[in-house]
């Protein structure tokens, strides 16, 4: 009865404070972590974010919503419960929740990435900042030991070689990448040298949201901005996922695709995918990265949300930290998102 975060039907709630995080449900007052469509929804009264969360919510709610933004670090008291935003590292304006009463302080952390952006003048989000609390809610979308991210200048190297030896073939280069967060890190992590940047209508949308909020990315156009085929033979072309096999790509006659994503570390993944190559690069937090931020956030119990919740829960008890579960309705922004590959992960956990 005295937890400052308990599941109800519409989501995680907050009972001294009377409000909501990330509610699957329409509610009254919803706290917003970030602007993925799993955890911000339409329908509710009124919203509160961090600062630089605005124009992406906009964009992807509308502007007829009811919205209250806080900078990070900044408190604000909701029906005498103490309330502070902190950055997730996730993508542009994602937040942890930190709540404060009766002496007890809880973070939800959303979806949150440890490791920084590439580089500090090519951020496109605030880096993650660790949370001192008792209690962490943690998610754990690759909470699995196999997941460890390489360095992200390696995998920067990777994909300008690879736009560059297609460019020199004369074929396009389509990445498909989710619209959201990581089409606009690899924006940051290209060498725009190579070619023309084109991108996908969604992703442009996402683009312009970005460049509204002060994150400087590279010159791009739309697919539809030239028609002729040549226009496009030494492009990088950014897509969403879903755009994969579809009449949309045929645009650009020969090309070479890959799909960037965390879930490109699993062999069985990469071949259902039926890519030429695969990039590994999550906007989530690896193995290391999980365990890191938990620790860090020095709390003696954890709740796990979405993604890998038993392996988690067992890993973080066998640790001495008091664990449970949360059964959330948190997803993936995209369709393929959180398509997880079980066979292949099953096969590379018992390796």
């Amino acid at each position: 009865m005295n937890d400052l975060v308990i599941l109800r039907p519409q989501g995680m709630y907050c009972p001294p404070g009377d409000f909501y995080i990330d509610p699957w449900r329409a509610v009254d007052r919803a706290v917003i972590t970030h602007a993925h469509s799993d955890h911000a929804r339409g329908g509710h009264r009124h919203y509160l974010a961090a600062a630089a969360s605005e124009h992406v919510l906009r964009s992807r709610l509308g502007n007829a919503i009811t919205l209250q933004t806080l900078g990070y670090g900044e408190t604000i008291a909701i029906n005498g419960v103490r309330v502070s935003l902190h950055p997730a590292g996730h993508v542009l304006g994602s937040a942890q929740v930190r709540i404060e009463h009766g002496g007890a302080v809880w973070v939800a952390s959303g979806d949150y990435k440890a490791a920084p952006d590439f580089a500090a003048e090519d951020a496109t989000c605030a880096p993650f900042e660790p949370v001192r609390c008792d209690t962490f809610i943690s998610e754990s979308t690759f909470g699995l030991p196999v997941y460890r991210w390489r360095a992200q200048a390696d995998i920067a190297a990777e994909i300008n070689a690879w736009w560059a030896a297609n460019a020199a073939a004369g074929r396009a280069s389509v990445l498909l990448a989710y619209s959201f967060g990581k089409a606009q890190r690899i924006l940051a992590m290209v060498d725009p040298s190579i070619g023309p940047i084109v991108c996908h209508g969604a992703t442009a949308a996402l683009n312009a949201a970005y460049r509204a909020s002060g994150v400087s990315l590279p010159a791009t156009r739309l697919a539809g901005e030239a028609s002729e085929r040549a226009s496009h033979a030494q492009a990088l072309v950014l897509a969403p996922p879903a755009t994969q096999g579809s009449a949309w790509l045929r645009r650009f006659g020969d090309y070479a695709d890959a799909f960037a994503s965390g879930w490109m570390q699993l062999r069985g993944a990469r071949r259902r995918r039926a890519v030429d190559r695969g990039f590994v690069l999550s906007d989530h937090a690896d193995w290391p990265g999980l365990m890191r931020a938990i620790e860090a956030s020095g709390a003696a119990r954890v709740i796990v949300t979405h993604g890998q919740v038993p392996v988690m829960v067992r890993a973080l008890g066998e640790r001495g930290l008091a664990a449970q579960a949360f059964e959330t309705e948190f997803g993936g922004d995209d369709a393929d998102d959180m398509a997880q590959p079980a066979a292949a992960i099953s096969a590379a956990t018992h390796a």
